[in-house]
């Protein structure tokens, strides 16, 4: 199952809330509602059974009263009454009579008390209350039917539903409400972290009067503050480490090309001394070029360069300057592949791609360009064994070489790629690294295409 999130954790802590504090005030309500209601019903019901006691008992004294002609006097007012005489029962209605009043409550009566008692019946539930009439060998039975008071706690109990379901609804609603507010510096703190890893480094919280935020955001600004300047200390170092060693190393070419004019008269031994120093003297000027490209990288991580450029042209004309075959290039005259961006980082990282496979994977065998759910993708395809996947994503780390490297026995510093990734990401597109469908690795440059 899904984790559930923040805000769906704290909606559904308030619907729950809402909903058992409804449901106690619902329950609270029916009973107390229904408590209330069956007393007034029992005292009307006791009173009028009183009532008509009296009544009885006064005209029964009468010389000559019949109870039928009694009874059909009585103001029953819903109500049927029900007499026991002399052993007799006489009854206001056809339709009950001595089989619907309880045994118990009859006990009791007879034994000179008053009493009622709640029977259910087929017509539904009443409200039986007997009173004995002293001296008279007289018992009076009133039963008042329950149906409307059931029908008023039965829509009571709908009407009380209803509002507990429309206060948990109102709970959740203001359970989302609340847990926006709650999220919002939240979303805001993640938005800002995720310009900064972008390389926007200017990128800062907006201040706050929120005394539960204010040391928050002071912190996470401090932070960014602090970092940008590590990262324009440490470009700035090695920008400066790299302008210094330019001057030695233009002295130190100078003098080795001053040697080589002279080759043939130094030894076999000093001639491969020779060419040794010149080779590891070109990766050291490539080294430093990388170093100063990282540095300007590092210095201004967003692409200064907002020109409309052509990837398709971009990489035939870099093809062309390197002198490698214009059909490696594989594209589709009319796809759309133009982006926004510097077209000389650009033409660099496109540079670094195919000096990549040339080093360490025995040169390009295609280069691709095509269109892609809005963004234009570049893939280089090398002639070499491949990479494996756990090391996929280290190879645009920098300084990161395969083992061979690692003993000397590939050139480059481990730079090139580590630019590319630099570039892809100063233009808001990715790098990265995959199979080759002819047995090597594919590496892609993912850039957002210009939308027309």
């Amino acid at each position: 199952m899904r984790p559930r999130g923040l805000r769906t954790r704290v909606a559904a802590g308030f619907g729950l809330g809402a909903l058992l504090v409804s449901a106690v005030l619902a329950g609270t309500t029916f009973l107390l509602a229904r408590g209330y209601l069956l007393d007034q019903r029992e005292g009307a019901a006791t009173a009028a059974a009183f009532l008509d006691a009296d009544f009885l008992r006064s005209r029964l004294a009468t010389a000559g009263a019949e109870v039928d002609d009694v009874l059909a006097e009585l103001p029953t007012e819903g109500a049927d009454v029900v007499v026991r005489r002399d052993g007799s029962w006489y009854s206001t209605s056809l339709e009950v009579g001595a089989r619907d009043v309880p045994a118990s409550l009859r006990a009791v009566v007879e034994s000179g008390a008053a009493g009622r008692e709640f029977v259910d019946s087929a017509d539904g539930p009443r409200l039986v209350v007997g009173v004995p009439v002293a001296g008279d060998d007289l018992s009076v039975y009133e039963l008042a039917p329950l149906d409307d008071l059931r029908s008023v706690l039965r829509t009571l109990a709908w009407v009380l539903a209803a509002a507990a379901l429309a206060a948990t609804a109102a709970g959740s609603g203001v359970g989302l409400w609340a847990s926006r507010r709650v999220v919002q510096p939240l979303e805001q703190v993640a938005g800002a972290a995720s310009r900064i890893a972008a390389g926007e480094l200017t990128t800062r919280l907006p201040e706050t009067d929120d005394p539960d935020l204010v040391a928050i955001v002071g912190s996470f600004n401090a932070m960014v503050d602090a970092l940008a300047a590590r990262i324009a200390r440490d470009a700035r170092f090695v920008g400066d480490v790299s302008h210094e060693l330019r001057s030695p190393l233009t002295s130190l070419g100078t003098a080795v090309e001053v040697m080589g004019t002279r080759r043939g008269e130094l030894d076999g031994r000093s001639r491969q001394a020779l060419e040794l120093v010149e080779h590891q003297l070109d990766r050291f000027r490539a080294t430093l070029d990388d170093l100063l490209q990282l540095a300007r990288l590092d210095n201004d991580p967003a692409a200064s360069g907002t020109e409309p450029v052509d990837v398709r042209d971009l990489v035939r004309e870099v093809l062309a300057a390197g002198g490698r075959p214009a059909d490696l290039l594989d594209a589709d005259p009319a796809a759309d592949t133009v982006v926004r961006g510097d077209k000389s980082w650009l033409e660099r990282a496109v540079r670094n791609l195919l000096d990549n496979a040339d080093r360490h994977a025995g040169g390009p065998r295609r280069v691709g360009v095509a269109r892609r759910d809005g963004a234009v993708v570049l893939t280089v395809d090398d002639a070499g064994p491949g990479i494996p996947p756990e090391d996929r994503d280290r190879v645009f780390e920098r300084f990161a070489r395969g083992p061979r490297a690692a003993r000397g026995s590939l050139p480059g510093a481990g730079l090139g790629l580590a630019i590319v990734a630099d570039v892809a990401a100063r233009h808001g597109g990715g790098a990265w690294c995959s199979d080759s469908p002819w047995g090597g690795a594919r590496m892609s440059l993912s850039l957002p295409a210009v939308q027309r």
